[in-house]
């Protein structure tokens, strides 16, 4: 059956879509162990945001230095936990709305190029499963930065 000729209210939502296509499990939705989602935006677009890392967009190899390093940084304080599993933001437009979505990562790496593949570009915002470490990928000017941040 068509997409179209399937009933709405029994149609997966657009950025339920999105997550599985980007090889995340849709563990749970509306997660409230996730810190308040307008504190999570702006420990990642605040004016005053250093990034633990830049990657000039330009530079050969940039997505692949992107995904090392959001990895890297991820694990440094332990996003994932002992099943793979995280919170989410869906990075879709209006994914601050839909608030945090607890996921497994079915594949493990290259999430950032994951994303882009999917939505266009490689930002997206996540917390661990307690809400309290925070691991972000954005796009600044000509710069893929990695966030960090915690909250206490």
């Amino acid at each position: 059956m068509p997409k179209s000729e399937i009933p709405q209210d029994e149609r997966k939502p657009e950025w339920r879509d999105v997550l599985e296509r980007c090889g995340l499990q849709v563990v749970e939705e509306a997660v409230r162990s996730g810190p308040p989602v307008r504190s999570a935006l702006y420990a990642v677009t605040g004016v005053e945001v250093e990034p633990v890392a830049t990657i000039p967009a330009s530079s050969p190899g940039a997505t692949a230095a992107l995904d090392e390093t959001w990895h890297l940084h991820a694990s440094s304080v332990s996003l994932y936990d002992d099943k793979g599993e995280f919170l989410i933001l869906p990075p879709v437009p209006g994914g601050s709305e839909i608030g945090w979505v607890r996921v497994r990562d079915s594949v493990g790496t290259h999430l950032p190029s994951r994303i882009a593949e999917v939505t266009g570009s490689p930002e997206f915002v996540t917390v661990s499963t307690d809400g309290r470490h925070l691991c972000a990928a954005s796009v600044e000017e000509y710069d893929y930065w990695v966030v960090l941040h915690e909250f206490s």
